[in-house]
Order: C-alpha cells, then structure tokens, then sequence
C-alpha cells in the first residue's frame, strides 16, 4: 500500500513541472507574437 502513495506521489510531481513548463512555454510564445496576448486556455 505504501508503493501506491511513492507511485500517486511521482505522478503528481511530474504532472506539476509539466504544468510549469507548459506555462513557460505559453508565456514564449506570448513574447514572441505567435500567440495572441489574449490568448486563453480552454
């Protein structure tokens, strides 16, 4: 039972530096004029 919560933990860790990087790119983009300023996700 305690691998499940090493395996949720991993899981969570990577899902959060993605979304970081994911912001990352979104702000690029945004400063390089591919994506309008007003760009939202959806």
């Amino acid at each position: 039972m305690e691998s499940l919560g090493i395996v949720g933990f991993v899981f969570g860790m990577m899902g959060l530096v993605a979304f970081v990087r994911l912001e990352k790119l979104t702000k690029t983009l945004k400063e390089k004029g591919i994506l309008e300023e007003d760009y939202k996700k959806e």
